[in-house]
């Protein structure tokens, strides 16, 4: 069997952890355990005026031209997805890509037409077993185990209460020794708190750091996940995380789809500050040719081209490939209030000098389009600018959230 890309970087990055050669891509295609029926994307099919969403077969088949592809070390998807297929396609069998599921799904992530879940504190769960993960049925075999899927991303929501943050500890742990048990690895998503007055806005990136370095402070080597999947909450938080543990492998998530320069300068921003990894979701899936996105990620995730280089080259494909961008390249060149705030929490990030800023008048990629009634937009625009949630009614609350996981759901 073919050496996994992944676990060659791994063991590069361990065995020298000052080395800044080794960048983790994945492909984030779980967001049917979290969005429903318009997970899988828009259809090409779609017309003006109407939504029409790929099917789950059209869905997967694009899953299987990436891992061809080879470009990616993970592809993420559900427990079924994976199922279909690394158990029964087995198009994982001869390939450098490691297949992960989703291995559990914290209510914070419930995110339905009329939902009210996100809205609420984030409450422990997990769909799949272990077992169904790896064997697609309850109780696996010594050599079943070994057919499927033995990586897994585990979700954690820290809600600054107690009783909340300790229940979900409690799970983490349980999942963590069945998984050892198991001989299956995770990798560790940490969200930012869902509940708006859990922490001060512009403690959040160092309420997370010290919340990870907490909860992993007892855990012993054979527990602990591989890497981490976090949002970017800037250089300095980044630099804070790597320089405490340069063993323990960061992770940012992608956030919302917004520009191709959002993307692409996201993940060069956080390379720069010491992230080895991307999880990519609805970037990728909402990209005009999602193949060509994927490669010019490749590109700089191993330092071979500059973000403004990227989106020209991206465009310039698309042109050869006779496909029309969602945007012009000009405003596709911008960076949009999406990629300035990932969490959602009024904590603006902050690149160099220099780089583009959003259009005047562009749109805002926020699930409202920008409406003043429906959600805070323009609080996550300007630095310093927070949200007053006692000034906001049930309904606004319900578009505020449902903003934020546009923004940051990976």
């Amino acid at each position: 069997m073919i050496k996994k890309s992944l676990d060659l970087k791994l063991e590069r990055i361990h065995a020298d952890p000052k080395k800044l050669k080794d960048f983790i891509l994945a492909d984030a295609k779980d967001p049917d355990m979290a969005l429903g029926i318009g997970a899988t994307g828009k259809s090409p099919e779609s017309h003006q005026g109407e939504t029409r969403y790929r099917s789950l077969s059209e869905f997967r088949d694009i899953i299987q031209q990436i891992v061809e592809q080879k470009l990616v070390d993970i592809m993420l998807m559900s427990a079924s997805t994976a199922e279909a297929m690394a158990l029964y396609k087995k198009i994982f069998d001869n390939s450098p890509v490691t297949p992960a599921a989703r291995a559990n799904d914290t209510t914070d992530i419930h995110i339905l037409r009329g939902g009210k879940s996100p809205t609420q504190p984030s409450m422990p769960f997990r769909t799949a077993s272990i077992d169904h993960i790896q064997c697609g049925s309850w109780n696996c075999s010594s050599e079943q185990r070994q057919k499927g899927v033995n990586l897994g991303l585990y979700s954690i929501t820290f809600n600054n209460e107690a009783g909340l943050d300790r229940a979900a500890l409690e799970e983490y742990k349980n999942f963590r020794l069945e998984a050892e048990k198991k001989g299956f690895r995770h990798f560790l998503e940490v969200f930012d708190p869902n509940r708006p007055e859990a922490v001060q806005h512009d403690k959040i990136p160092g309420f997370i750091n010290d919340a990870i370095a907490r909860a992993l402070g007892g855990v012993t080597a054979k527990g602990r996940p591989v890497f981490l999947k976090i949002v970017y909450h800037g250089a300095k938080s980044m630099e804070e995380l790597v320089h405490y543990d340069p063993h323990l492998v960061v992770g940012i998530l992608g956030g919302s789809a917004g520009t191709t320069y959002d993307a692409f300068k996201l993940l060069a921003e956080a390379k720069k500050y010491g992230a080895r990894a991307a999880l990519f979701g609805r970037k990728i899936n909402n990209a005009e040719h999602q193949l060509h996105f994927i490669r010019y990620l490749r590109f700089l995730a191993d330092g071979q081209m500059a973000p403004e280089e990227a989106v020209k080259a991206y465009h310039g494909d698309l042109q050869k490939e006779g496909i029309q961008p969602h945007r012009s390249l000009q405003d596709d060149m911008q960076l949009t209030s999406g990629v300035m705030n990932y969490s959602g929490s009024g904590v603006t990030m902050s690149f160099p000098e220099g780089a583009t800023s959003p259009l005047p008048g562009a749109k805002d990629d926020c699930a409202c389009k920008g409406g003043a009634k429906a959600c805070p937009c323009d609080a996550k625009v300007g630095k310093g600018k927070e949200v007053d949630f006692s000034k906001m009614s049930a309904a606004e609350k319900v578009a505020y959230h449902r903003a934020r996981w546009n923004r940051i759901l990976g």
